[in-house]
């Protein structure tokens, strides 16, 4: 059995502990290098849509079950997301940095489809990833809300020959969102509130994906669309590899997304990296280190997506022993 393990921002926090199965890994198997690229953009090459982040809305609403190709229909997705603003430019904060519980991001749902009966539906898939469909077809350039995330953003973003229609409607979405009452709620608290959408990934659904795993282990939406769309088992993510071992195959080719990374640094949060990475060195990298040295797994394979980093590691591997252990900072 073979298990890829996708981690992006592996390497992007400036300090970054020790982390010895980990390490141990990345010093005996073999490294590939390949041009960086955001987990979406990876995802898409993955799976054989290889013109950057095609139909992000239509293929997350394949993970729910629900039909994405009605006709005079188009889906984009519609991230929540605090901005911080300032003069012509802003500061993106994602949804997934900002601790939107599922209770709210219902009620926040709710309000925008009273709001905007009629003209655009939202879904919520999960409480840090939403879609709007829409009768439109015009298009918009913008990258995944993660991707910009802690970044200076111009405010004339979403770019485009339809910008200004899509930044109208970003506006009414704003004011909208502006006076609701769990903003208030999450401002007594000192969370960020949620002040915006993120509007992507217009376009219509492909009509077929392919992947070669067997499997797909994740609690990404658009991932689990990609699963879907090409008649991959998807399974939502659990604790730790030895639950996942539990319950996996003998053998087949499996992709597990580990995607707890990105969203820390959004806020500057490279202490909070640093004990995200500790966990993952403790529910993931150990257990399958230890799988690997049982036979249970015949090798593990880390993507560092976003460093255009890959290394695959078989068990005779491990016997290489002149090849010493080095730093994850090593490898930035």
């Amino acid at each position: 059995m073979h298990c890829e393990l996708v981690v992006p921002a592996l390497f992007a926090a400036p300090e970054i502990p020790r982390l010895p199965s980990l390490e141990l890994l990345l010093a005996r198997g073999r490294a590939a290098h390949a041009d960086p690229l955001s987990l979406e953009a990876w995802l898409a090459e993955e799976f054989g849509l290889d013109e950057g982040m095609p139909a992000a809305g239509a293929i997350t609403i394949r993970a729910t079950g629900a039909r994405a190709d009605e006709p005079g229909t188009s889906w984009v997705r519609a991230d929540p997301v605090h901005l911080r603003l300032g003069g012509d430019r802003f500061t993106l904060i994602p949804g997934a940095a900002c601790g939107i519980s599922r209770d709210e991001a219902d009620a926040f749902v709710a309000a925008l489809n009273r709001d905007f009966e009629g003209r655009c539906v939202f879904v919520m898939v999960r409480p840090d990833q939403w879609c709007m469909r829409t009768s439109s077809e015009a298009t918009l350039q913008a990258a995944p809300p993660l991707e910009l995330a802690a970044q200076e953003v111009d405010a004339s973003l979403p770019a485009g020959a339809d910008s200004p229609q899509w930044l109208a409607l970003l506006n009414e979405i704003q004011m909208a969102l502006h006076g609701h009452p769990v903003n208030a709620e999450r401002e007594l608290r000192g969370a960020p509130p949620i002040n915006s959408v993120w509007l992507w990934g217009t376009g219509r659904l492909p009509q077929e994906a392919h992947g070669r795993w067997h499997s797909l282990t994740t609690d990404d939406a658009l991932a689990a669309g990609f699963a879907h769309l090409a008649g991959i088992r998807q399974r939502p993510l659990p604790a730790s590899a030895t639950e996942w071992l539990e319950r996996a195959p003998l053998e087949g080719r499996h992709l597990v997304v580990l995607d707890s990374l990105r969203s820390v640094l959004a806020l500057s949060g490279t202490e909070q990296h640093a004990d995200r990475l500790a966990a993952l060195e403790a529910r993931w990298f150990a257990p399958l280190l230890e799988a690997l040295r049982s036979d249970r797994v015949g090798m593990v394979s880390v993507h560092a997506c976003d460093s255009g980093y890959s290394c695959e590691t078989v068990r005779s591997d491990l016997r290489r022993f002149w090849r010493r252990t080095r730093p994850l900072a090593a490898y930035a």
